[in-house]
């Protein structure tokens, strides 16, 4: 165990507060990304064409819900490049607007990959795997340009908030 560890007998607080920073940072990402992204995946969900006739609205309400913790997690994964160089925030805005859609969609596909194996009088796990893609791909497509304004809405709310707390 190295002195990084907070378990390690020679641990000590980083007198940077850089750590500290890097948690605070984690978890207001966390918290705009699902806050400013989920809105688009339920807009996704309950307007793509082709979904199945026996997909009730309750039913997309909840594969909405389920996109939260992809998105929370690349939120928090992203919020500490963020809060550094411009040029490290545009890179973050650019690896937040690619993966949100594939976080969104994996959270999902996991869910359905677990509904579909424990209840599979509805079809096969590979049926609902594909749907569920398809569908995802082509709501992550017809919303992209606002996918584009809710990570440049969330760079601007990561980095005030860091600069609100540096002074």
């Amino acid at each position: 165990m190295g002195p990084a560890n907070p378990w390690s007998p020679s641990w000590r607080p980083d007198p940077t507060g850089n750590r500290a920073t890097a948690i605070r940072s984690s978890r207001r990402g966390a918290f705009w990304a699902a806050l400013l992204l989920w809105p688009l995946a339920l807009l996704a969900t309950f307007t793509t064409p082709g979904v199945p006739d026996e997909v009730q609205p309750r039913h997309i309400l909840v594969i909405a819900a389920l996109t939260w913790p992809g998105l929370a997690l690349l939120g928090a994964g992203l919020a500490p490049t963020a809060i550094g160089s411009r040029i490290d925030a545009a890179v973050a805005g650019v690896a937040l607007g690619l993966g949100a859609p594939i976080a969104a969609i994996t959270s999902i596909l996991i869910s359905v990959a677990i509904f579909a194996a424990a209840f599979p009088k509805y079809g096969g796990v590979g049926e609902a795997l594909g749907v569920t893609i398809r569908l995802g791909v082509l709501g992550a497509l017809r919303f992209a340009p606002l996918v584009v304004v809710a990570v440049v809405l969330w760079l601007v709310v990561v980095r005030r908030l860091r600069e609100r707390q540096a002074s």
